[in-house]
């Protein structure tokens, strides 16, 4: 067991050291700063549908089947509208912005609330996987342009009654004439455009160039729920490269696989809190504190069974329901660490199965 204070010495330690820094925001993350999917926030903004439809929360009523394009576009323009435009730059992610502005970084999330760019991290340090809410495309993938959505979002929340909208504001396809949809992937009908084929780019650039180098992953939120984009490309680079520390913040899942119990600092506290302690102005004394090889940090790490945890996420993230053969360039770069943790290659020797 190592203490709170000792942990956050060891983090600004390896970030005041570090050449390279690379963060994986997860919707913990969001979760953390305030972008609550349940509660208050939910409650406050999504009365008339909930009292409709009985929703529970942001996340399982974005798949709820609506029986008109009316009613599914009023609840989506509130949800975008909510989420994308009504929330300015959050404490939490100004907070992170000021860690790493100095240094040489590069993030890579699977959140679609343009948080980072809100923050002052630059579009072309961001790599957004999973699309952005700003955005429609087509529903079919017809073509690859997206279309900014603020002025049809604002349109539709502002004309919505009793949980519909006007049919003349439902957005149309202007190639095929059919349905649009929120640029978030759902489906294989979700558009890589130009731009996100330049930001992988710039991803695997920076991968690249980060080779052998003194780098930290700080792994911000980040589940089981699409472990191949950031939490086993974070365990694979980390388990390949000796001079590379993991810092991990996830409140349920902090541990990792045992081939990297040296290199990974652990925290289930609160993320604001330790953001917010890391940016302390007591670096220069922190980089005297050397990384204790059998740290793995925090009280509460002997609550989860780490091996069931992660096979769990390995059984997701093989599954054919998930839609993750797109990160294949960047889990090539990641390369294979070679060793038990089955986070190379294209899957493990055995696959897990789901814990009972």
């Amino acid at each position: 067991m190592f203490d709170y204070k000792y942990r956050i010495q060891q983090a600004k330690c390896a970030i005041g050291n570090a050449e390279y820094i690379l963060i994986g925001g997860g919707a913990g993350l969001s979760d953390a700063a305030g972008l609550h999917y349940i509660g208050k926030r939910f409650a406050d903004n999504f009365a008339p549908f909930i009292e409709k439809y009985g929703f529970e929360d942001l996340y399982t009523s974005s798949f709820y089947p609506f029986r008109t394009q009316e009613e599914r576009w009023a609840y989506w323009a509130k949800h975008i509208s909510v989420n994308r435009y009504d929330t300015p730059a959050t404490e939490l992610y100004k907070e992170l912005f000021r860690l790493v502005k100095e240094k040489r970084y590069f993030v890579i999330t699977t959140n679609v609330e343009h948080q980072f760019i809100k923050a002052g991290f630059p579009a072309e340090k961001v790599y957004a996987v999973q699309g952005n809410y700003g955005y429609f495309q087509c529903a079919r993938g017809c073509h690859n342009t997206l279309y900014d959505n603020e002025e049809q979002v604002k349109a539709m929340v502002a004309h919505t009654h009793d949980c519909r909208i006007p049919t003349f504001l439902i957005p149309k396809c202007p190639v095929c004439a059919g349905e649009m949809d929120a640029y978030i992937r759902h489906n294989e009908y979700f558009v890589q455009d130009e731009n996100w084929y330049k930001a992988e780019s710039h991803y695997i650039g920076f991968l690249k160039s980060r080779k052998g180098k003194s780098t930290v992953f700080i792994e911000l939120g980040v589940g089981f729920n699409t472990p191949g984009i950031i939490r086993i490309p974070f365990e694979q680079m980390t388990c390949q490269n000796r001079n590379t520390t993991l810092i991990r913040v996830n409140r349920d899942f902090p541990q990792g696989v045992k081939e990297n119990t040296n290199r990974t600092i652990a925290f289930t506290e609160d993320m604001a809190q330790i953001i917010e302690a890391l940016n302390r102005n007591d670096r220069k004394q922190a980089r005297l504190v050397s990384i204790n090889p059998t740290t793995n940090g925090g009280e509460n790490m002997s609550k989860l069974n780490v091996l069931d945890a992660w096979k769990e996420g390995v059984s997701k993230f093989f599954s054919p329901k998930s839609a993750q053969g797109f990160m294949q360039p960047a889990m090539a770069v990641a390369g294979s660490c070679g060793s038990s943790c089955g986070a190379g290659g294209d899957k493990p020797k055995e696959e897990p199965k789901p814990s009972a």
